[in-house]
């Protein structure tokens, strides 16, 4: 399968997670290389939460964003009252959010998510769309 196809197949999938967790979704079929605009992936609201999201999927290589690319999302969620968010995924494992302040800066200007990274620091879905909240052991008194 070509890695556009297996990209569309995951965008598609996270789709249809955030229909099912209540949030009124789209899938900008525009985004990409098809128009001069820098579109988001996908734009989800559920009344007190909304994003626009870049996703990225990898069979478990780091993946990596062009700064330009971070950029026009942050534009386009700025601009539209959106939180901007890239959501990973890695073969055989879950969606991983990040926000785009948070990822890892090359010395080229680009970004990088390892699977490492994405496991122990990445909202998961559940966080994301509000079903659990991440807590540290720092938030228990002895």
């Amino acid at each position: 399968m070509s890695a556009s196809r297996k990209g569309n197949r995951r965008e598609r999938e996270l789709v249809n997670a955030l229909d099912e967790a209540g949030f009124a979704v789209m899938r900008a079929p525009a985004s990409g290389a098809a128009t001069d605009r820098e579109l988001p992936d996908v734009l989800a609201g559920n009344g007190d939460d909304f994003y626009a999201i870049e996703a990225k999927s990898s069979s478990g290589r780091p993946i990596y964003l062009e700064g330009e690319e971070v950029e026009a999302l942050v534009y386009f969620a700025r601009n539209f009252g959106a939180k901007p968010r890239i959501a990973v995924r890695f073969d055989r494992e879950d969606w991983f959010f990040f926000h785009p302040g948070d990822l890892y800066t090359t010395d080229k200007g680009s970004y990088r998510v390892k699977k490492e990274t994405a496991l122990a620091d990445g909202v998961d879905f559940a966080e994301l769309v509000g079903d659990t909240e991440r807590t540290s052991i720092g938030d228990f008194d002895d």
